[in-house]
């Protein structure tokens, strides 16, 4: 029976601002069967939900437009994303309960027939969170709200309603260059969701 891959795990907490950036020192035995002590640092806060919100009758998408500073950090030119409405998951929350918040503080809709369609890592290298990814169709009379997100978390949204078409258009010209919405996009291109 062969052992464990790694073994003498030990973790140091570096920062505990936002998220929780740890050290992670561990021994790692390497096919030709040598141990090697290896370091890595792990970021994360909590697993996280994203859904797109699909019109059948419109062929429409809901959309959101917000700062990111990750991606200023990156490249000044693009630090507004636009992405499908998503979040962390709070404490003893659910992913489908925690997709029916984020979409009412968001984007100012009520969602109920969601439809799970997947749960990923987007940087498995460093980030410790998987998204909960989620279609959900919607109709003109599900909007409560104006959405925009909430100010106590210094939210400042932007709520898109475009045509399935053009999202799908902006991910070659790097409109839409989150990981998410390009995946959900996809799904819902794949599976024929506004055809």
């Amino acid at each position: 029976m062969a052992t464990e891959p790694i073994k003498n795990i030990k973790s140091k907490v570096l920062s505990h601002f936002w998220g929780k950036l740890e050290r992670i020192d561990y021994d790692f035995r390497f096919k030709n069967n040598t141990w090697k002590r290896l370091s890595r640092e792990v970021y994360g806060k909590s697993d996280g939900v994203a859904v797109l919100l699909y019109n059948p009758e419109t062929k429409s998408v809901i959309l959101s437009k917000q700062f990111r500073m990750p991606a200023y950090i990156a490249d000044p030119r693009s630090g507004f994303s636009i992405e499908v409405c998503g979040g962390a998951i709070d404490p003893d929350e659910s992913p489908e309960t925690a997709v029916k918040r984020e979409a009412r503080e968001e984007i100012g809709y009520q969602v109920s027939n969601l439809k799970s369609v997947g749960t990923v890592f987007l940087s498995p290298g460093i980030v410790k969170e998987r998204v909960h990814l989620f279609v959900c169709s919607y109709k003109n009379s599900d909007r409560i709200d104006t959405g925009g997100g909430v100010d106590a978390e210094d939210e400042e949204i932007e709520v898109l309603e475009m045509p399935f078409k053009q999202a799908v258009e902006m991910i070659p010209t790097g409109e839409i260059n989150d990981a998410r919405t390009i995946m959900l996009l996809q799904y819902a291109q794949i599976h024929k969701l506004l055809e």
